[in-house]
């Protein structure tokens, strides 16, 4: 049977999850789990997340499916809520919501939740400088006002744009606004206000700012957040491994070339493995020549380059390096090694996009 399969290792996602405990020691925890747990599948991951103080979706769906699974704790829409209707749901399910826009604000001002909902706790966005969601300074003051008058706890929270680069000249200006208004606020209302600006990039890189909540999100999966220290620096281990094996055999004559465009011309005559696994699975069909993947042949471990252009259902490795070699072999997409910031690094773009566009297809462990 073809096989590409993804298995998931929970105890390396509590291990990242206590690393932010370790490097956010003061800040309660919103798990991002959003589309799919970062293709990751909540399912999978929500047992391992127990220790934090809630979770974070995008969608009503992804919160309705985590309640489903038996997540009793805080849920917060990281996107609000789309519609009046949805309000009353977010109510009715106990979700905490993320308040961005003037008629998320209308909505809860006119549907009040109980006093002890946990919808009477909102996320008000202030937009800083990210200039997607969130109101400007002279709205999210008055936002607040009116939630505040209505009997709402609010949690000030916005969204750094360049966090993974530290030194990056609109982080201390975002900082720098934020702090005005929520001092503002702090003044203006008669609650606890609350803060929140580190996902994960910030969590490493702006620990002064932690706050009362932190989001971590890539860095839970084993991802690095930041530009200049890797997941290995960081001590964060890979939660998922993306597996296939060798379904054929082949030696490839000085002067031929594999595969579609005949992107890559063999040199020297070279044995070859076709790997049952692409794009059609979620292997990136864009990679470069610096791609690798791992063959475990045994006891052994051996780093193979990728060749030629990844097709949907099959890439080519180079087993020339290797000793005699079996159908049937695992090769490791990424996992440990090759970690897929790596992979990501080869195709030119994110380990994000390459986690959460894996298909249906691979077999989930």
């Amino acid at each position: 049977m073809r096989t590409a399969t993804i298995t998931i290792n929970p105890s390396a996602l509590t291990h990242n999850l206590n690393r932010v405990k370790a490097i956010a020691p003061h800040a309660k925890i919103l798990a991002m789990v959003k589309s799919n747990a970062y293709g990751h599948s909540v399912k999978a991951v929500l047992p391992a997340l127990k220790q934090a103080d809630g979770i974070g979706v995008a969608t009503l769906t992804e919160a309705l499916e985590a309640r489903q699974l038996g997540w009793s704790k805080a849920i917060g829409l990281v996107e609000g809520v789309f519609s009046a209707q949805e309000w009353q749901q977010a109510i009715a399910n106990d979700l905490s919501c993320v308040i961005h826009h003037a008629p998320q604000l209308k909505w809860a001002l006119e549907a009040l939740p109980p006093t002890h909902s946990a919808t009477k706790l909102v996320w008000l966005k202030y937009n800083t400088g990210m200039n997607r969601l969130g109101f400007n300074e002279e709205q999210v003051i008055e936002a607040a006002k009116r939630l505040d008058d209505a009997g709402y706890q609010l949690i000030l929270t916005t969204h750094f744009a360049n966090a993974d680069v530290r030194e990056h000249p609109l982080n201390s200006l975002q900082i720098q606004r934020f702090s005005k208004v929520f001092d503002t606020l702090q003044t203006m209302l008669d609650q606890d206000l609350k803060a929140s600006l580190c996902n994960s990039a910030a969590i490493v890189n702006f620990p002064e700012y932690h706050c009362d909540w932190v989001r971590p999100g890539i860095m839970l999966y084993g991802s690095s957040p930041v530009s200049d220290q890797s997941a290995d620096m960081l001590d964060l281990q890979a939660v998922m491994t993306f597996s296939a094996q060798i379904m054929a055999l082949q030696t490839v004559k000085a002067g031929d070339a594999i595969g579609y465009g005949s992107r890559w011309i063999a040199a020297t005559d070279t044995r070859t493995a076709l790997v049952s696994v692409g794009y059609g699975d979620g292997y990136p069909r864009v990679v470069d020549d610096s791609a690798y993947v791992q063959v475990v042949a045994g006891i052994e471990r051996f780093v193979c380059p990728v060749i030629g252009r990844v097709a949907m259902d099959m890439l080519v490795i180079d087993i020339s390096t290797l000793p005699e070699v079996a159908l049937d072999s695992t090769v490791i997409l990424w996992g440990e090694v090759p970690h897929v910031d790596e992979v990501a690094a080869s195709a030119g773009t994110i380990s994000y996009e390459l986690l959460c566009r894996l298909s249906a297809r691979p077999l989930r462990l």
